[in-house]
């Protein structure tokens, strides 16, 4: 009876991670209909696969928009609800290994922390995030499936799409380079492709990610960015990221199981003895 079960309740899906002596384990994630369907969708499964027990279970900490559905403990096991920022800032430097970072949760909409030693700061959060991803899909390309847009954007040319810097003057100057982009879908062509919009989406879902976070590191005087949550899985952001990175002359790190950062954070709160709300 030692293992520690985190649970991130999203609005689309629920993350789910154990730990056992400190050590992470089995993260997955389920989708369903409902909040409280997904919690116990995903908390099932995880001990079906883990072949767990009831008994085997010493706490399941709990976060997320969805979390505010639990009204009693799952299956009798005693339960803990924590809040959202402190558990995407403190699984996100627990996941990078930093001491202190700005933690950027990219999840339907996108959310930004500054955390260190000493605890967690909500910075604030845009709605663009992968929800403006599959709408702006949906409405433009009639495409609605989340693996289907990055398949359609695979050969995308953002020479198509977007105006950059270099579409306006011959030459970089010392803050910007000619490849950054002036207009996102300030270009766009009748020659475009579905490859070519889904790439600028994309594209403009992540520069403007990117450049909250720079602006993030700017009031704060910090030099790394953890990005955390489904859209880390996106294949294309790494260039983007990395574009950014370069411009900009700071850190970003998307760490191995960066899309459970919260529901790790979650777990970790009970671990460290940190305070949080009893169901």
């Amino acid at each position: 009876m030692s293992k520690v079960i985190g649970i991130d309740a999203g609005i689309s899906t629920t993350k789910i991670v154990g730990f056992d002596k400190g050590e992470m384990f089995s993260p997955m994630f389920v989708k369903a209909s409902d909040p409280i369907s997904c919690i116990y969708g995903a908390f099932g499964r995880f001990i079906s696969v883990n072949k767990l027990n009831i008994s085997d279970i010493e706490r399941i900490m709990i976060t997320g928009i969805g979390s505010s559905h639990l009204k009693e403990r799952i299956h009798g096991i005693p339960t803990g609800k924590v809040d959202e920022f402190d558990a995407i800032g403190r699984g996100g430097l627990f996941l990078s290994k930093l001491d202190k970072s700005i933690i950027v949760s990219m999840g339907t909409g996108t959310t930004f922390v500054m955390a260190d030693e000493n605890g967690v700061e909500h910075i604030g959060g845009t709605g663009v995030g992968g929800g403006t991803l599959l709408g702006l899909s949906n409405i433009m390309l009639n495409v609605r499936d989340f693996n289907d847009i990055i398949k359609t954007a695979k050969d995308g040319n953002l020479s198509n799409v977007d105006l950059n810097i270099g579409d306006l003057i011959n030459e970089s100057s010392s803050e910007l380079p000619v490849y950054a982009t002036a207009s996102n879908f300030g270009k766009i062509s009748d020659l475009a492709s579905k490859g070519d919009i889904a790439l600028g989406i994309i594209n403009l879902v992540f520069q403007t990610i990117g450049v909250m976070a720079v602006f993030s590191t700017k009031i704060y005087g910090i030099a790394d960015v953890v990005l955390t949550g489904n859209l880390t899985d996106v294949p294309q952001s790494k260039g983007i990221i990395k574009a950014v990175e370069d411009m900009f002359h700071i850190k970003i790190y998307t760490p191995l199981n960066a899309q459970f950062a919260t529901a790790v954070g979650a777990a970790i709160m009970y671990n460290q003895g940190i305070e949080f709300n009893e169901i």
